[in-house]
């Protein structure tokens, strides 16, 4: 990130937290959900590791070929995926989105986030575009529609309290998040 190196530790902290709550939403009894956080915590994390400031550390040329190999394969998971859930078609665009970013570093990696125009502004105007899009939908989900009595939620027909990893609310402020960190990053592309 150009500037000071503040805003790129606290897009590092944000990401990696969601990282780490993605994790945490794996435990869950669902086997979709399981896969999706999976793919999110894939996601959180690679992008908290991307999003280290230059001035701390700069990674060697092989590194982005690396996350490059990475998100591609998770871009072929997601592809594999979108068959059975559309769900995945946003993984599909994020992981691209990844190797889009990964793959512009290696190219010119004298610029590591430093806003060095090494992207190209086509793919990276329509990348902005769409998670903008992503980031507005997110958000107004987010917004309350009526209040939820109770405060649990159902397994197998039977109630049950919602754990920390259960809560749609928290999986889509996650998500929220992400997005708004994959645009700070492209910003800077």
């Amino acid at each position: 990130m150009h500037g000071p190196a503040s805003p790129g530790w606290l897009l590092v902290a944000l990401c990696a937290a969601s990282g780490a709550y993605c994790l945490l939403r794996m435990r869950s009894p669902v086997e979709e959900q399981r896969r999706t956080a999976g793919a999110e915590a894939l996601m959180g994390f690679g992008m908290a590791a991307m999003a280290v400031p230059a001035a701390a550390a700069t990674p060697p040329r092989w590194a982005w070929f690396a996350y490059t190999a990475v998100f591609g394969a998770a871009a072929l998971r997601a592809l594999w995926s979108v068959r059975s859930s559309p769900h995945h078609l946003h993984h599909l665009v994020g992981a691209c989105a990844m190797v889009y970013m990964a793959a512009a570093m290696a190219a010119s990696p004298g610029h590591h986030g430093h806003g060095g125009g090494s992207g190209i502004p086509l793919i990276t105007g329509a990348l902005l575009v769409y998670f903008v899009g992503y980031v507005l939908r997110s958000g107004a989900r987010l917004l309350p529609v009526a209040a939820v009595a109770g405060g649990s939620g159902t397994l197998g027909g039977t109630p049950r309290p919602l754990g920390w990893g259960d809560r749609p609310e928290l999986s889509q402020a996650c998500r929220l998040s992400m997005g708004i960190a994959m645009l700070a990053m492209l910003v800077t592309l």
